[in-house]
């Protein structure tokens, strides 16, 4: 969870050029003339100021407001995400207040259609196949003959990465993308060992926390009154304190549907 998570971060990040969170600038480019390589994309200086040349994942500012524009329109099922509006800000063309899900999302299913049309075509599918392999390994099935091919194509994907991102992209949560197939043959599925239960339980405790002096006490006290609820809940029909209902319409309780023909079998 949190490998996906930093690795999208980062690739929003060197695609949008969000400050602070692009993986390429000025001093990633003074690597490149320290290694001796790209020298296309060397900084120039020209006065007082430094040019630094568009690499191949550089969007110009059309291409960034058609990205952004996509995530904006999207609308998905009740319970998929959270609004991915509200993660797009248009005056300054990136996404901000990414949570741990938004980038599971955006990794698997999101990305790889915003970018459509308007990266080059090797970029493109570079970061097409990365989150067609993310979305391998989370799957709830997982046939074992094919981890072997994921581990692979884990290799093979981080090396065409290589081709196209700056040395700076590539720090240690990149470079473990190639130890999850293997934790996926040591442990199962990645839906059973991820962090995402942990995490929303932790919410639901800090969401205890009154008493800023004492707060596990305070945790403690709240989480007690919830169990009492809980229990006397089991035997008094009463409404849930917090729980929005639903707004699916169900079948009443008790009542029959129209249309259905029963039939009582004889012994």
């Amino acid at each position: 969870m949190h490998v996906e998570k930093n690795v999208c971060d980062g690739l929003i990040g060197t695609l949008l050029n969000i400050k602070g969170k692009t993986k390429d600038g000025l001093k990633c480019r003074q690597d490149l003339v320290d290694m001796d390589i790209r020298e296309q994309l060397h900084p120039i200086p020209k006065g007082s100021r430094t040019y630094l040349p568009p690499a191949c994942h550089t969007m110009s500012t059309k291409e960034k407001k058609s990205f952004c524009h996509c995530l904006q329109n999207v609308k998905v099922p009740q319970g998929y995400s959270s609004n991915i509006k509200n993660l797009v800000s248009m005056n300054d063309l990136k996404l901000v207040v990414l949570k741990s899900h938004d980038c599971h999302v955006l990794m698997q299913q999101l990305l790889l259609v915003a970018i459509q049309g308007i990266l080059p075509d090797k970029v493109r599918v570079a970061i097409t196949r990365l989150c067609f392999l993310f979305n391998a390994i989370c799957s709830k099935v997982i046939d074992p003959a094919r981890l072997d091919e994921l581990e692979n194509e884990a290799a093979i994907v981080l090396c065409q990465m290589k081709m196209y991102f700056p040395p700076s992209f590539f720090n240690i949560m990149v470079h473990l993308i190639v130890h999850l197939v293997r934790e996926i043959r040591l442990y199962g599925p990645v839906f059973l060992h991820w962090m995402y239960p942990i995490e929303r339980y932790m919410k639901v405790l800090k969401g205890f926390t009154k008493n800023q002096h004492r707060p596990e006490a305070s945790i403690v006290e709240r989480y007690v009154a919830k169990e009492c609820i809980e229990f006397f809940s089991q035997y008094i029909e009463a409404k849930s304190v917090g729980v929005p209902e639903t707004c699916h319409v169900r079948t009443p309780r008790g009542k029959g549907t129209q249309g259905y023909n029963v039939v009582t079998m004889t012994r």
